[in-house]
């Protein structure tokens, strides 16, 4: 079964081309999703046996005065699945927690009211829902405070200022929410295809936490135990777009549907944090003699 990953040199689109092998993936330039003639036409030269979509406008605080990401956050994942419907093709496609208000003190089920507090939000929500209005076989998986191994993410903006020298930091610690590891994502998506799943998803990894006890944790984990990490409040950093100040999502539908629950956040961070270790090891310039 061939897959098409479309945003394959994303962060999690590299990592659905390990679950699924042999996939065509296709990004900017090759491909552009807000194109619908060039979808259906790639669509009917290559016939996959499914559609992965993992692209996305995810510039968060642009969003909130720049309307260019709804073409591709909501009206493309309408025309492409009007077009994996009308060719028969099943399609996986990801949205995010940002759907919610954050006013919460549980985690989101998947029937929960949607109430997003960004523009990033808002054009999500209405990708989902041209989706499920389309009639195409498949699903929408929301995930949460996503992190891996090829592409710009919290655990490496921390790390990275660690390894710059810096001592000390402040990182907002009333922003609640379940961090998600790519390959685990990846993998899950896998597991819902396999079970021809069909609808509305939560996936993340186990645990609740906040960006400074998630900071915390993986400076230990990478050994920078020494780096002072300071709480401080979201109004303590303003930015653009609003943030929803409780996000974890209840993972308890997948759970049924897979088999399985996630594995703890803090496990996923641990093989995150060796990952990068090694991949930067690779890549450090060597000293002559």
């Amino acid at each position: 079964m061939r897959a098409l990953i479309l945003g394959s040199r994303g962060m999690l689109g590299r990592e659905l081309a390990a679950e699924f092998p042999g996939a065509l993936g296709l990004d900017l330039p090759d491909l552009d999703i807000r194109d619908e003639a060039a979808v259906r036409a790639v669509l009917a030269a290559e016939r996959p046996a499914l559609v992965l979509n993992a692209a996305a406008d995810t510039r968060v605080d642009l969003a909130e005065s720049d309307g260019a990401h709804l073409a591709v956050n909501d009206a493309a994942v309408g025309t492409l699945a009007a077009a994996c419907r009308d060719g028969g093709i099943p399609l996986a496609h990801v949205s995010t927690d940002y759907v919610f208000s954050g006013r919460g003190t549980r985690p989101w089920r998947e029937d929960d009211p949607v109430d997003p507090v960004n523009a990033y939000g808002r054009g999500k929500l209405g990708g989902e829902r041209r989706f499920l209005e389309s009639g195409v076989k498949g699903f929408v998986v929301r995930t949460s405070w996503l992190f891996g191994n090829h592409g710009p993410n919290f655990v490496d903006a921390i790390l990275k200022q660690a390894e710059a020298g810096k001592s000390e930091l402040n990182v907002v610690a009333d922003q609640e929410g379940r961090p998600t590891y790519a390959p685990d994502l990846a993998r899950a998506i896998r597991l819902l295809f396999e079970k021809e799943a069909s609808g509305l998803f939560h996936f993340a990894n186990s645990g609740v936490t906040t960006w400074y006890t998630f900071a915390r944790e993986a400076l230990r984990l990478a050994l920078f135990e020494g780096v002072v990490v300071r709480p401080c409040t979201t109004a303590d950093f303003p930015r653009p777009a609003r943030r929803p100040a409780y996000s974890a999502l209840d993972t308890s539908l997948y759970e049924r549907t897979v088999g399985e629950r996630p594995r703890p956040y803090v496990e996923a961070l641990e093989a995150y944090v060796a990952a990068r270790a090694a991949r930067l090891s690779r890549i450090a310039p060597t000293t002559a003699a």
